[in-house]
């Protein structure tokens, strides 16, 4: 698929532009609406691929789960293996299109490597996750920056507090959640682990707060997100933070997501989470 089309397509999903807009501007990439609504069509989430572990597996024990954040009760899909051993917690951080069918089978895949797994919806100070992504993606725009984190913070709290917790805990994002990850390296002492999929970086001056290993997973493609990469790194570098950064040439932006279409590759992500669930073993197990 034609670049552009590609860019277009990380522009709408990432910055203020209606779908109205969008259509416009592909239309006029791609020679007319038909053209335009099969190139949509590959790109767009489709669900329907997104369970790779069931939730049916007898080997886990899923729960809906809520705990306090900051003005608000968060709420959660958590996911267990079904074993009376302590457990390293990861906490997951969605897209920007909150908690959806994706992300809870991330948060299961977790689960059947080994770990207690939560995903928190960013999007419960509204009400949660709506079945819109267009929705889900404006609801993102009124988010308290600083309450958010406290939620998330909370989160890592709410892990170490479950008695199945062996108290070491990590935290994996995509996209919108990578820069989450990050963020969250900065803010928290005890986290052991963070790895980032292709989100935007922390302020550089921050970075010497950061104690956790830091795994990052960046696509070749992805010129918005890879623009923050140089003074990242410098400040790791200079900090001394154990880092590893790993790019995927070649690759589109949301690459590891199985259910986004074109952009999807599947050699990376299997590269990228092997390398992931290799460094949770590491370090909280």
């Amino acid at each position: 698929m034609d670049q552009e089309i590609i860019n277009l397509y990380d522009e709408y999903t990432h910055k203020p532009l209606s779908r109205n807009q969008f259509m416009s501007r592909l239309v006029k990439l791609t020679g007319s609406m038909a053209m335009a609504m099969t190139a949509l069509s590959a790109l767009e989430v489709g669900y329907v691929n997104a369970e790779t572990v069931s939730e049916k597996d007898q080997g886990l024990i899923i729960e809906g789960i809520s705990y306090p954040g900051d003005d608000c009760i968060m709420n959660g899909y958590l996911a267990r293996p079904n074993t009376p051993q302590k457990l390293g917690s990861v906490l997951v951080i969605h897209e920007n299109r909150g908690l959806n069918l994706h992300i809870k089978d991330i948060t299961r895949r977790l689960a059947k490597a080994g770990f207690m797994a939560m995903a928190p919806d960013a999007l419960s100070p509204f009400g949660g996750t709506p079945e819109d992504t267009d929705a889900a993606r404006a609801m993102f725009t009124k988010i308290d920056a600083s309450k958010n984190l406290n939620n998330f913070l909370n989160g890592l709290n709410y892990l170490q507090s479950r008695k199945e917790s062996n108290d070491k805990t990590a935290c994996v994002g995509f996209c919108w959640g990578g820069r989450m990850s990050n963020l969250l390296a900065v803010n928290s002492e005890s986290l052991k682990a963070a790895v980032a999929y292709y989100g935007g970086q922390p302020d550089a001056k921050d970075v010497p707060k950061i104690k956790a290993k830091v795994m990052l997973h960046y696509a070749g493609l992805d010129e918005r997100i890879n623009a923050g990469i140089p003074a990242y790194e410098t400040a790791l570098k200079s900090s001394g933070v154990d880092y590893q950064l790993f790019m995927y040439e070649g690759v589109q932006h949301a690459f590891n997501n199985d259910t986004g279409g074109e952009r999807y590759n599947a050699d990376a992500a299997k590269l990228a989470w092997q390398r992931t669930l290799e460094l949770f073993s590491n370090t909280i197990k």
